[in-house]
């Protein structure tokens, strides 16, 4: 066996695993998504990881396979399924944005390094330990300096003799550099009151604050809404 040989098929495919993580995770979060850059890396990093203990089996196992058959795959999955609910607890859905999605993907990273580092495989719990403190902390510094698109869900109410025709508040919208992607309409005339809903986005810094700036001055609307949109 060729150790030397074996840390390069290892480095790889950690290496491998983490750039496509990132990857997709880099569109996700360019598309303002919750679960983004850093958990989509943790998660492929940490898939390649446990599969690391099939293909190096002979490397942590010794023994003759005529006298034992071992499925390592087995005990790694009983593990990972309960950590599961452990990263399950740490995610909460306020509204329509969800915190806690890259803290349960470091959990179970973590639970994977500790399976490796139960059967004796160092190197690879050294290298991915050091991996995963990279993305936490360095692909944090990039996710907060990379371009992303703010996605939001807008309502606005107006009374129904003072509500602004669609094409004007569209207009509106357009000049404080957000998107419009969907569009509804709400009439209550109990209530006399006509309500515009939207989803919308934009790559521009501040683009939510000053939206509810100008909003707050228009003497028109009786009442809205800015809130994130995720999944």
């Amino acid at each position: 066996m060729d150790m030397n040989t074996d840390y390069v098929t290892i480095t790889s495919h950690l290496l491998v695993a983490l750039v496509a993580g990132a990857l997709i995770g880099y569109e996700r979060s360019y598309q303002g998504r919750p679960a983004g850059f850093r958990t989509h890396t943790l998660v492929c990093m940490a898939s390649a990881l446990l599969m690391l203990l099939t293909v190096f089996q002979s490397t942590w196992f010794i023994a003759s396979a005529e006298v034992v058959r071992v499925d390592p795959t087995r005990m790694a999955q009983g593990i990972m399924t309960g950590i599961g609910f452990l990263g399950a607890g740490v995610i909460v859905k306020e509204g329509a944005t969800v915190r806690g999605l890259t803290t349960a993907a470091s959990i179970w990273i973590t639970a994977a390094i500790g399976i490796l580092a139960g059967v004796g495989f160092y190197y690879p719990v050294v290298l991915v330990t050091v991996l995963t403190l990279g993305t936490l902390s360095m692909f944090r510094w990039i996710e907060a300096r990379m371009p992303t698109w703010l996605y939001l869900r807008h309502t606005v109410r107006f009374a129904v003799d003072r509500s602004v025709p669609e094409s004007e508040y569209t207009d509106f919208i357009a000049d404080q550099h957000f998107r419009i992607s969907e569009f509804s309409y709400h009439l209550d005339k109990a209530l006399g009151y006509v309500e515009y809903r939207m989803v919308m986005k934009s790559r521009t810094a501040d683009a939510e604050r000053r939206l509810a700036l100008a909003l707050t001055s228009k003497a028109d609307i009786l009442a809205f809404t800015l809130t994130p949109a995720g999944d």
